[in-house]
């Protein structure tokens, strides 16, 4: 379970986690960003979940695909396309 930080709201603590995650790398572009993992490792519902991908995704770091998922897009870690 997380440690949460009691003065800031829970999806902001877990979208700062993903993009720290991004930016060292261990989340490589294409990586899959599991709702449901997330709403496992950090034990919150998943509408939490989900207002932390959405501020994700607005900074561009990540995109949705209906019926696929989220995953790290290509900028979000590198500047090369392939």
């Amino acid at each position: 379970m997380y440690d949460f930080d009691p003065t800031r709201p829970k999806w902001q603590q877990i979208a700062d986690v993903v993009r720290r995650r991004i930016a060292s790398g261990e989340y490589p572009p294409r990586h899959l960003v599991s709702e449901v993992q997330l709403e496992s490792e950090f034990g919150v519902a998943r509408t939490t979940v989900r207002k932390a991908t959405a501020a994700l995704r607005d900074e561009g770091l990540i995109s949705t695909t209906p019926g696929m998922g989220s995953f790290v897009s290509d900028r979000g870690g590198t500047c090369e396309s392939s």
